[in-house]
């Protein structure tokens, strides 16, 4: 039985893809973790870097498509490029690189100045780390309905 299934929270589908962008490997591989055991992606990827994110977002498969995850948790301290950095050029990306994904930036900040920043630059959302199962079922219901009927 799943772990959702143990909660009466019933999805009907998954999303396809979840990215997880976050410097720190232990965080995406627990998150990673924690995204498998509620069962509702098909594919999380993870990276390291805004800039490793931006290459994946605007590689092409053999079928000429973008990746297109329905779901990116963005970790705003970073090294090299930050989360603010990211979000920034991943607006300027060419709609089809894009496509209809939700930004959450995921943080152990608290500040309201970050998540006022983080609204004006177009983030669906934001979250103290670390994310639990109870985080990511809030997400899932508010922007992704379809999942549960």
């Amino acid at each position: 039985m799943s772990i959702l299934a143990s909660k009466e929270l019933v999805m009907k589908k998954k999303l396809n893809c979840i990215l997880l962008i976050d410097d720190d490997e232990t965080t995406n591989y627990v998150n990673s973790i924690l995204i498998e055991r509620a069962e509702c992606a098909e594919q999380i990827k993870a990276v390291t870097s805004g800039a490793a994110a931006l290459e994946h977002l605007t590689s092409v498969d053999g079928n000429g498509n973008n990746p297109q995850p329905d779901l990116i948790f963005l970790d705003i301290n970073m090294p090299v490029m930050n989360g603010w950095e990211f979000i920034e050029e991943y607006n300027k990306l060419l709609p089809e690189q894009r496509g209809k994904v939700l930004v959450y930036m995921l943080s152990t900040s608290n500040a309201p100045e970050d998540k006022d920043r983080a609204a004006q630059l177009g983030s669906d959302g934001f979250m103290a780390k670390p994310l639990t199962i109870s985080r990511l079922m809030e997400v899932l219901k508010r922007h992704f309905t379809h999942l549960f009927e």
